[in-house]
């Protein structure tokens, strides 16, 4: 009835929510954002199906050992389909099997019922005999030399196999204990598989609301897509624009900065020559002042003179070297080049490649002006879904359904909670009967122990037989009595023990061990088994059709995992969730109306004509003409032809070498205005900043020209060329652009409804109605109720009272015994000391006694 109305829920909630979804298959279909749809609210279940007996486990894994010797086989699964099939004993083998299957059990029980048998009847024969004074029943006897030894020995014997019962009885009582405070406490699991199942009911609704709440969610982040279409769509538009769009209007900012950078270089480069050329004018006048000075100094008539002679005709040689080197007047001036850039900066350039910048960026501005009235029909269709699903989810009766079954599941659990108290006053009958037993087994026990302690303490072995003290008689009459109720209550409690032996450890082997490795699930999973007309039992239950493949185990195992119901019972069989998670009905407008959005970029225009024929005129200012090579050649030139220093220092040695007079003076002053010259004008030249700043900057300014002349033409062109195609792909292609943009937008908000088709797929496979408390009721049931609970207990039962029993045996033999040398004889035999001639003969008359004369050496019983 519980699987049947689990599954009448499962196909309400599949129902409910199978009309708010829907599946497509786009061509494309890019990651769209993750949704957040939270957790499925799920309260966790009270009730954990593992049961931890305690320090009784230690019994119960012993108990499991000995039904593992007596019965080692494996689950006899084709016996067990035969019997469920009506088929057992169609052959001979069969009977063989489980003869060899049970042969441990039935071993076990036979010797059980030969106990039963025996133990009275042997009994009763002892009985016989001792009132015949046989058997130990004479009350006498024969005197030997070890008899202390055997009294030892038999006490101890018998000790033992006290301890060995009252260790059997105690496990026995511990077993019936624990099993009757199990049932006690049964309620309590009782009530708290029912509480999970009102929660498995309660919070079914609670999940159902909480997965359609979800859709708005998928609606809202589907709206706020729409809402901001103009940063997403045109984004994406404009990104792809942008390929080829923002390098043109990049290229096209660079030229616009190169012709700054040219008009400044060629500024650079007019004043840096002005100030150079001013430098060396001045020097190479007073260099040629200089020259001539020496020159007329050179054609004195001293330099005639023999001495003089070489020495003037070496400096005259020398002074082509009075010259400068770096000659800057003969470079070309720049001015024309410079007067055509200026006109074409007359155009702001800049400002026109930014106002195509500005345009370009306003894409997502277009897109939403031209997308609103489309976008406000998308909306309304979501709205229109959204009121659809309230309208749905108010047409279902889930409050009448989950209202019958929880006044089902109410008067179950009313039902249980009335039968209770009968199964513990059950419960309390079994425990009575139990406990009577084992205080027979005790009762026993306190013979044997007040036997042991009385004829202990009260044996005097100064004492003949006939004159022992009345506690030692008493201890040897409480060990008969002990015997006595052995023979009177052994075989009643093997009775009981062969009963329970055979039914709980047959439990134990054919129900406990096969669940708890579900071998049971395979038998039952069988096909043909329980119906013989159905391959598949479960299915055919639930689904009318046998043939779907569904199992005991496989149920179980997914509801053990706590999976949704519908996972766990295959529900797509009779209510197939891709069928109704169709979101097409209800994305086909969505679609439809995305696919007809249509945007105009043509009013962007990138650079205008006036733009372009700046470039081309920058193109044509002639600084490619520019003799770059002349320019840097008198750059790297130094100041002078020669070292002015070095050559004054040689004219000054030169005079040395000269007779003194006019002519050495004069050499010397001359040496001393070319240091002059050096030193103030020269090295001026050479290291003052305005110099070195002027060579500097113009040696930058004509490489920067030379760089931006190299093929300046082309570059232009590919500048223009590379407007004029983006122009060209706004213009013509955008709408290529446009249309698959567009599409992946579409997919994108389709996506959130995917999203939520596979979240409430996934939820209803695994979050809602888990039927974790479907599974805890039969391991209730089963495993712990049926196994740990009862079989488990009656199984440690009989093996404590089993052993008891079985020492009982020995216990009476030895107690029989042991009773000869504690209790008071009638008459006994008396030897003389062999040294005094004794001739092992008995006396006629022994304390005016009458003793018969023995002549057999073997005491009798």
């Amino acid at each position: 009835m519980l699987l049947a109305m689990a599954v009448e829920l499962c196909l309400l909630l599949l129902l409910f929510c199978g009309s708010t979804i829907s599946e497509v298959q786009p061509i494309y279909k890019p990651p769209p954002g993750t949704l957040d749809f939270g957790f499925v609210p799920a309260r966790t279940y009270d009730t954990g199906a593992y049961h931890e007996p305690g320090p009784i486990g230690i019994l119960f894994k012993i108990v499991h050992a000995f039904l593992y010797l007596v019965q080692p086989n494996s689950f006899p699964q084709d016996l067990i389909r035969k019997l469920a099939q009506q088929k057992f004993g169609n052959t001979q083998s069969d009977y063989q099997k489980a003869i060899y299957y049970e042969i441990g059990f039935i071993v076990c029980a036979a010797l059980g019922l030969l106990f039963i048998l025996l133990l009275p009847l042997v009994g009763l024969c002892f009985c016989m005999c001792r009132c015949c004074d046989n058997c130990g029943g004479e009350m006498h006897q024969r005197q030997k030399k070890n008899a202390d030894c055997q009294r030892s020995c038999f006490a101890t014997f018998l000790f033992v196999a006290s301890l060995i019962i009252s260790v059997g009885v105690l496990c026995a009582y511990a077993a019936n204990q624990h099993l009757t405070s199990q049932i006690r406490g049964a309620k309590k699991l009782v009530n708290s598989n029912f509480k999970d199942l009102k929660i498995f009911l309660n919070d079914t609704p609670a999940q159902i609301d909480y997965l359609v709440s979800q859709y708005n969610t998928t609606k809202d982040k589907a709206l706020s897509d729409l809402n901001n279409v103009g940063p997403l769509l045109g984004s994406r538009v404009q990104e792809q624009l942008g390929k080829e769009v923002r390098p043109a209007l990049d290229a096209a900012l660079t030229m616009a900065g190169a012709i700054r950078e040219t008009k400044e270089a060629l500024e650079n480069v007019s004043v840096s020559v002005e100030v150079l050329q001013e430098g060396t004018e001045r020097l190479h006048a007073n260099l040629t002042d200089v020259k001539m000075h020496l020159s007329n100094t050179l054609n004195d008539s001293a330099c005639s003179a023999v001495q003089a002679a070489s020495t003037c005709n070496i400096i005259r040689n020398s002074l082509s070297q009075l010259n400068i080197n770096a000659n800057f007047t003969g470079l070309p001036g720049v001015s024309s080049q410079l007067a055509k850039v200026n006109e074409v900066l007359k155009v702001d350039l800049s400002s026109l490649v930014q106002k195509g910048y500005a345009a370009f960026n306003d894409t997502p501005d277009l897109v939403v002006n031209q997308t609103r009235n489309i976008l406000s029909d998308i909306k309304n269709v979501l709205e229109s879904i959204g009121a659809n699903i309230s309208s749905f989810t108010k047409t279902l009766p889930v409050q009448k359904i989950l209202a019958d079954l929880t006044v089902y599941l109410t008067q179950s659990e009313a039902y249980v909670q009335d039968y209770f108290p009968v199964v513990e006053q059950y419960d309390f009958y079994r425990w009575l009967g139990c406990l009577i037993l084992c205080c027979m087994v005790v009762l026993i026990l306190i013979f044997y122990y007040l036997g042991l302690l009385c004829g202990t303490c009260g044996y005097d072995k100064h004492a003949s037989p006939t004159t022992r003290g009345c506690i030692s008689n008493t201890g040897g009459n409480f060990l008969m009595a002990g015997a006595g109720f052995s023979f009177l209550f052994s075989w009643l409690l093997m009775i009981v023990v062969v009963l329970t032996f055979v039914t709980g450890g047959n439990v134990e082997k054919l129900v406990c061990e096969p669940f708890e490795d579900k071998t049971l699930f395979k038998v039952l999973d069988t096909p043909y088994l329980l119906n013989q007309h159905w391959k598949n039992y479960l299915s055919g239950i639930l689904f009318k059709n046998p043939n779907i493949n569904l199992t005991f185990e496989k149920v179980y195992s997914d509801c053990k995992e706590n999976k949704g119901i519908y996972t766990s019972l295959h529900l797509e069989n009779l209510f197939n969730v891709n069928e109704f998670l169709n979101i097409s009905m209800y994305t086909e407008d969505v679609a439809l109306k995305i696919e007809h959005i249509q945007i105009n970029l043509s009013k962007i225009i990138l650079l205008d004509e006036i733009g372009k024929e700046n470039l081309l005129n920058f193109s044509s200012s002639g600084i490619d003409g520019i003799n770059f090579s002349a320019y840097l050649t008198e750059i790297n030139k130094s100041v002078t032809k020669v070292d002015l220093l070095s050559f004054a220092n040689d004219l000054e040695a030169r005079a040395d070498q000269l007779p003194k007079g006019a002519l050495e003076n004069a050499l010397k002053g001359h040496a001393n205005n070319i240091r002059m010259i050096h030193n103030q004008q020269v090295v001026p030249l050479e290291q003052a900043m305005k110099y070195v700043k002027a060579r500097s900057t113009l040696n930058q300014s004509i490489r920067l020209l030379k760089r931006t002349s190299s093929e300046l033409m082309v570059k232009v062109k590919n500048v223009v060329s590379a407007v004029n195609a983006a122009q060209l792909l706004i213009n013509n292609n955008a709408s290529q652009v446009i249309v698959q943009e567009t599409k992946k937008f579409m997919d994108t908000v389709i996506g959130y409804f995917e999203q939520y088709v596979e979240w409430v797929t996934e939820s209803i496979a695994m979050e809602v109605a888990a039927c974790k408390p479907i599974a805890n009721v039969i391991d209730t049931a089963v495993d712990i109720f049926l196994c740990s609970y009862v079989t488990d207990s009656v199984n440690t039962f009989w093996f404590g009272l089993g052993g008891s029993s079985m020492f009982l045996i020995p216990a009476i033999i030895f107690a029989v015994k042991l009773s000869k040398y504690y209790r008071r004889m009638d008459t006994e035999d008396v030897y003389d000391d062999m040294e005094n001639g004794n001739n092992g003969y008995h006396k006629e008359h022994l304390y005016g006694i009458h003793n018969p004369v023995i002549t057999s050496s073997v005491e009798q019983w």
